[in-house]
């Protein structure tokens, strides 16, 4: 799996809007309009969702992005080559029955990678036994979600496990 090359300004964008947010906060009074600015500024989470159902893939993208998250679809582990960049990924959500290689083999090979095995991983599937929940927490998921599901579960172990990762 190899990434595109580019520059990656991702901590140059950090330590801009750090220093911004210390000035704004040293101004003493802050209007709320110069706070919603520099909030607006700082970079949007990234989901990578690989999910092979178009409607279920397009589904995720807009719940995710109405929640201000930036989302890189994929429907399967050949159009990661395509999604993946320099960009800095913080969850991914995968599903297990992908075509050619299942979301379990992808998961390993994501966990893996030395740039990738830390980022959380949350299973959304189909398969609902408890081999199949037993079997991804083995290859490295951090949550195991059944479809169909609650929008507002999936939202609810987004915002958590990213708190936790942090």
């Amino acid at each position: 799996m190899s990434q595109k090359k580019g520059v990656n300004t991702a901590e140059l964008v950090q330590k801009i809007e750090r220093i911004t947010r210390e000035k704004v906060a040293k101004d003493g009074i802050v209007s709320l309009d110069s706070f919603r600015k520099v909030a607006k500024k700082e970079r949007p989470k990234t989901l990578l969702v690989i999910e092979d159902d178009e409607t279920m893939r397009e589904a995720m993208r807009r719940i995710f992005e109405s929640d201000g998250f930036k989302v890189l679809p994929a429907a399967d582990g050949t159009q990661l080559s395509h999604v993946l960049t320099d960009s800095p990924i913080d969850m991914i959500i995968l599903d297990v029955g992908l075509p050619w290689i299942n979301g379990y083999e992808l998961a390993q090979l994501l966990k893996e990678h030395k740039d990738l095995k830390r980022i959380p991983l949350v299973f959304v599937s189909g398969k609902t036994s408890e081999l199949d929940i037993k079997r991804g927490f083995q290859v490295g998921c951090d949550d195991y979600i059944k479809k169909p599901f609650e929008v507002e579960k999936i939202k609810k172990t987004v915002h958590t496990l990213l708190k936790l990762s942090k």
